[in-house]
C-alpha cells in the first residue's frame, strides 16, 4: 500500500460520465436532480492485487492462488473446477456513501469487466437476457477496520426484503458472497465532520504520509487536503474466482466459440426495449451515449431496496463537488 502507491479514486477509474455510474446502481435520482458524477464523489480508493488470472505484485501469491479460497468458490456453486480472476482493494479514511446498494459487475462470454465498460456489463445483468451467457463467480471479502459504526449491508432475500448486516467493528471479518447477484453495499466510514474533505476532486490521490509509517495522505494535483493515521482507515480486499460447474462448461468459457459480441448485445437490448414500448435510438458510440446508456437503465432498473438499518442510512448527495 505505501510503496506501490498513489491510489486513484475508484469513480475515477471506472466512469466517465454519471450515467454510466449511475447504470451500476439501483433506484433513479431524485426528481429534478441533475446527474452528475460529483454527486457521488466520496473519498474511497482502489487498486488491483491481481488480475486476468495473475498475481501483480510478489508476495500475495499464497493469496491470490489460495486453495482454502478456491474451495469456497466451487462449494458455493457445487462446481468442480475454479481459478482465480481478480484481487483489488478499496481503502479510505472517513468517507461517505451515496450508493443505496448496487451489484457487483458481472461477466458474460466474450464481455466482461476487463475488456468492457462497467456500466454495460451492469446492464446485461439486470436485463437478465444473457444469462445462458453468464460466467459464474464468487467472491471472498475481507474488511479491516476499527470504526464502530461501518459495517457492511446486504440484501440476501432481494432488494424488498429486510436486510440484513455484518455489524461492526468489521476487522479481520470476510463472507463468501456472489455479489454480481446479490444486492450490497459498503457503509460510510469515519466521524460526519470529516468525510467530505476541502479539495477532495477526481484527481485526488491516496497515499502514505512519507513522514510517519503511521500516516496517509490525500492529496488533489500535489496539494495534501487530508492526512489520516491507520486506525482511522477501512481496508477492503476483493478476492474472485471463476467457476465452473465441469469440463464442458469450463472449455466452453476459454476456448471462445461460444462468446458475445458488442454487435449482438446491443441488438438484443434494443430490440427488447423497443418490444417494451419504449422509444430508443441507435446511437453512433453506443458504447458512451449518455442518452442511450440512461434510455438502457431505465428500461431495465431494479428498483432501489426498500429498507436499509437505521444505523446505516444512505449518505445525502451533498458532496461539495455536487
Amino acid at each position: 500500500m505505501r510503496h506501490e502507491g498513489p491510489w486513484k479514486l475508484i469513480i475515477a477509474q471506472h466512469f466517465v460520465s454519471a450515467e454510466e455510474l449511475i447504470a451500476t446502481m439501483s433506484g433513479s435520482l431524485p426528481e429534478g436532480v441533475k446527474p452528475s458524477l460529483g454527486l457521488f464523489l466520496t473519498a474511497t480508493f482502489r487498486g488491483f492485487l491481481a488480475n486476468y488470472s495473475t498475481c501483480l505484485h510478489p508476495g500475495i501469491g499464497d493469496i491470490f492462488y489460495n486453495e482454502t479460497f478456491l474451495g469456497y468458490a466451487k462449494s458455493y456453486w457445487n462446481a468442480r473446477y475454479a481459478k482465480p480472476q481478480m484481487m483489488l482493494f478499496n481503502i479510505n479514511g472517513p468517507a461517505a456513501n451515496t450508493d443505496p446498494g448496487h451489484l457487483d459487475t458481472p461477466s458474460f462470454r466474450g464481455i466482461r469487466y476487463e475488456n468492457s465498460p462497467t456500466w454495460l456489463c451492469s446492464v446485461m445483468g439486470k436485463s437478465g437476457l444473457f444469462r445462458d451467457y453468464l460466467i459464474k463467480m464468487a467472491q471472498v471479502i475481507t474488511w479491516f477496520s476499527h470504526c464502530p459504526t461501518s459495517g457492511f449491508t446486504y440484501w440476501p432475500d432481494g432488494p424488498l426484503a429486510a436486510p440484513k448486516r455484518l455489524q461492526p467493528p468489521i476487522y479481520n471479518r470476510g463472507v463468501v458472497v456472489q455479489n454480481e447477484m446479490m444486492m450490497h453495499r459498503g457503509e460510510a466510514n469515519g466521524p460526519l465532520a470529516h468525510r467530505y474533505p476541502a479539495g477532495l476532486d477526481f484527481d485526488t490521490a491516496f497515499g502514505g504520509d512519507p513522514a510517519s509509517r503511521d500516516h496517509w495522505l490525500l492529496s488533489t494535483r500535489g496539494k495534501v487536503i487530508a492526512r489520516h493515521s491507520t486506525d482511522e482507515l477501512r481496508f477492503l480486499v476483493h478476492w474472485s474466482a471463476e467457476v465452473f460447474e465441469d469440463y464442458a462448461e469450463l472449455r466452453k468459457n476459454m476456448d471462445g466459440t461460444d462468446d458475445l459480441s458488442y454487435e449482438r448485445v446491443f441488438d438484443t437490448l434494443i430490440a427488447d426495449v423497443r418490444s417494451r414500448g419504449i422509444e430508443i435510438a441507435t446511437p453512433v458510440d453506443p458504447l458512451h451515449d449518455p442518452l442511450f446508456i440512461r434510455t438502457l437503465n431505465a428500461a431495465y432498473d431494479l428498483g432501489g431496496p426498500a429498507l436499509y438499518p437505521p444505523e446505516a442510512p444512505v449518505c445525502a448527495l451533498n458532496s461539495p463537488a455536487a
